[in-house]
């Protein structure tokens, strides 16, 4: 395509440095991936966020995570209306194909898509509500969650119930795909919800019995 640029010289270093070395020194494993193909033990799905790096939390090797990345790791309701679906899609071939045994949403502090929603619910961006938005859009998954914490007056603490709605209203949609519900019924596939202080480095795992996040 015309548009496309060679790609920054300090990307291209930096390939050279990885094939260099992690590559170099763990050739065999990446030779047994590509082989044998991908075999996840989890599903996780997090925010598109720079700063959310799930496989450094859990020290993940290659291979050992499917990992779906979208605005506030929000999950859409199930949809059968012929659409492009990417998150559902995603959802899809976790646990019909690759047969994971866990899905894990996993939030964090500081999530713009929660603040945006706030924003977008509250008037405060009008421009989100327009329905050309692409980001507007995506965050009307996140508006029940709204409703449920609108009345919490201070703002960090606003933000922050936002940002745990997203997971939890990400834990309920899953259960509406029918292929979610039934591997779940039969023990086949857990979910889990967690939340991520960027800061300290605390995560919180959502506790379904009391329906608030508990520390780890």
């Amino acid at each position: 395509m015309e548009n496309a640029k060679p790609l920054p010289q300090y990307l291209v270093k930096r390939y050279h440095g990885w094939k260099a070395t992690s590559f170099a020194e763990n050739r065999t494993w990446y030779r047994h991936l590509a082989e044998e193909g991908q075999h996840p033990r989890a599903m996780v799905i997090s925010c598109c966020d720079s700063r959310v790096h799930v496989t450094s939390i859990f020290g993940a090797d290659q291979g050992e995570f499917f990992i779906h990345r979208n605005i506030a790791n929000l999950v859409p309701p199930f949809e059968s209306d012929g659409a492009q679906h990417g998150t559902s899609a995603a959802v899809e071939f976790a646990v019909t194909s690759l047969k994971v045994a866990h899905i894990l949403v996993v939030g964090h502090s500081g999530c713009g898509g929660a603040k945006g929603c706030v924003e977008m619910c509250s008037g405060a961006n009008p421009a989100l509500a327009e329905k050309t938005s692409f980001v507007g859009r995506w965050l009307d998954i996140l508006r029940p969650g709204y409703e449920r914490v609108k009345h919490i007056e201070d703002g960090a603490q606003l933000q922050g119930a936002m940002e745990r709605e997203a997971v939890a209203i990400s834990l309920e949609n899953l259960m509406t795909f029918p292929f979610v519900a039934e591997a779940v019924r039969g023990e086949r596939l857990s979910l889990h919800g967690l939340w991520h202080d960027i800061g300290s480095g605390g995560l919180e795992s959502f506790d379904p019995d009391s329906k608030s996040f508990q520390p780890l």
